[in-house]
């Protein structure tokens, strides 16, 4: 899969153009050739445009009009999906904070956006995209569409299994939008464009979706650790499962922390393993390094995907000249951008000592002054566009990132695993979630000096703070504690206060954008907005 986002980048980019649409133009015929009959007339068509649906998460639109309004009327470089999904889980969080005043940035750190706040109208339109893009590739993958292309036997059977791929791309975007929005417009392949728009789902019916569009694909994916890097299989399926049974009780008012144990042991199970060294994890070589532990990946190329998003801006923007740039390799200097909010250095207690290797940060001012000022707080050093060796990958203009981000890994399943028995889940044991937990301390610390005697549900805020910090975790945990809103615990500038204050309750959801209010009536705002 990395090398062929090499090979259809330029194509993609083109796509990605010109494939959706105003609603002003849905009755036009495309200027560009590539129309539907053309492009899924053969099986390489089907898989061209099952890649285009995976770089669809790499690489952003083209520069003009049409790109603006397709992606919340942003910029191409901040349309993204992984920098804007970021931006909403860490720059809203205890996590991190962002120095830059454009317009929406502050919104973001102190949590007083608004329906108009353009990265969360970016979010929204960047999944409704997605999941457009994926909804074309079924309607033109049905049996009866294969049938009267000439498309039978062992090509049909693969395309089968594209089609489970597009459906888990489809589910993990309204997972998205699920956990961020709540209650967002719903379409699927079965619904017409353009004659009548989107209906609302509810969150727990949208819950439910989800669920069950993760489970009846699970057959027809490829199965865990045997599909092309960077493409869905069973364990990606089985993770994301995973994933939304821990957080049931925040979505639907019921607990799952049973299924919770169920789907994160098939991970588990499933073959992979813990990468041995941590920051191998976060360096252009993961592919190589850390394959084991890589459920699945947004696949980035400092050559052929080259956009201000993915781990481009992450490294980018964690960085400025102090900090040696060449070393993160970047040697025209970064961005001076993300930094620490102080709670995340201070969960691991003497974080200069380095005895946990997770703590990666640079600086000695802990202190958040000034909003403003990216040298005011601790900087994060965690995602370097080198490899394992050092040696940075090849870029152009010498800041694109080829670093790989993992959507999944297997550390999260242990820690879903273990969080999940803690709660009172069946079917796993505490001795078992016990030794999971101290597998990653072990690693973290390289001998068992930081292994725990025992856990506890508190414990797993900070812990998953340790392993997954800045990948973009940290607001959907502070929700299922209980933490996110209220007074009972604050970092600097919540709520607009300098100290930290308390907010709303209704802000653990997203509002839904006002552009989409005005243009869709069948839409009701959130509560609170």
């Amino acid at each position: 899969m990395k090398n062929l986002y090499k090979v259809l980048a330029v194509s993609t980019i083109v796509w990605l153009s010109v494939s959706s649409c105003k609603k002003s133009d849905l009755n036009l015929t495309p200027t560009n050739d590539q129309i539907a009959s053309s492009v899924y007339s053969t099986p390489a068509g089907y898989k061209q445009e099952l890649v285009k649906l995976y770089a669809s998460y790499a690489l952003t639109h083209s520069s003009g009009a049409t790109a603006e309004s397709d992606i919340g009327g942003l910029n191409p470089g901040f349309t993204d999906f992984l920098r804007l999904f970021w931006m909403s889980q860490e720059l809203t969080s205890d996590e991190a904070i962002c120095s830059w005043n454009d317009t929406g940035i502050p919104d973001l750190n102190q949590m007083t956006w608004t329906s108009e706040t353009t990265f969360l109208r970016g979010l929204y339109s960047r999944s409704i995209y997605q999941i457009t893009v994926c909804n074309e590739f079924l309607r033109e993958s049905t049996p009866e569409k294969l049938s009267s292309r000439g498309i039978s036997g062992a090509d049909a059977t693969a395309i089968q299994k594209y089609r489970a791929e597009a459906r888990f791309l489809r589910a993990f975007q309204y997972w998205v939008l699920l956990d961020g929005f709540g209650n967002p417009p719903f379409i699927t392949e079965n619904d017409v464009i353009g004659k009548v728009p989107p209906k609302q789902i509810k969150r727990t019916d949208l819950f439910n979706y989800v669920e069950s569009e993760l489970k009846a694909i699970e057959s027809d994916l490829a199965d865990a650790q045997t599909n092309e890097y960077g493409r869905a299989d069973k364990g990606a399926d089985w993770a994301l499962l995973a994933r939304l049974y821990l957080n049931a009780e925040i979505y639907t008012g019921t607990a799952k922390y049973t299924e919770a144990i169920t789907y994160s042991s098939k991970v588990i199970n499933g073959g992979y393993s813990l990468a041995s060294t941590y920051k191998n994890l976060f360096l252009t070589d993961n592919n190589v390094t850390s394959k084991n532990e890589l459920i699945l990946t947004i696949n980035y190329d400092g050559i052929h995907t080259q956009n201000d998003g993915g781990t481009t801006y992450l490294i980018n923007a964690a960085i400025n000249g102090d900090m040696n740039p060449a070393s993160f390799g970047v040697p025209t200097g970064g961005w001076a951008g993300n930094r620490t909010k102080n709670p995340l250095p201070l969960i691991f207690g003497d974080y200069s000592g380095n005895t946990d290797k997770r703590a990666m940060f640079f600086g000695t001012k802990l202190a958040n002054d000034e909003m403003g000022v990216f040298s005011d707080g601790l900087r994060v050093t965690k995602f370097r566009n080198v490899n394992s060796a050092g040696v940075p990958a090849p870029s152009i203009e010498g800041k694109f990132s080829s670093l790989d981000f993992p959507l999944f890994r297997l550390a999260e399943q242990y820690l879903i695993y273990s969080e999940a028995v803690t709660r009172g889940g069946s079917g796993g044991n505490a001795a078992q979630a016990l030794t999971y937990v101290n597998n990653l301390r072990e690693r973290a610390y390289g001998n068992t000096s930081g292994n725990v005697a025992s856990l506890s549900i508190p414990f797993f805020l900070d812990e998953r703070a340790r392993e997954l910090y800045w990948e973009g975790f940290r607001r959907t945990d502070l929700i299922r504690y209980g933490k996110y809103t209220n007074a009972s615990y604050v970092w600097p500038f919540k709520g607009g206060a300098k100290a930290g204050t308390g907010v709303s309750d209704t802000r653990n959801l997203f509002p839904i954008p006002s552009a989409d209010l005005i243009a869709n009536t069948n839409l009701v705002q959130n509560a609170g907005y």
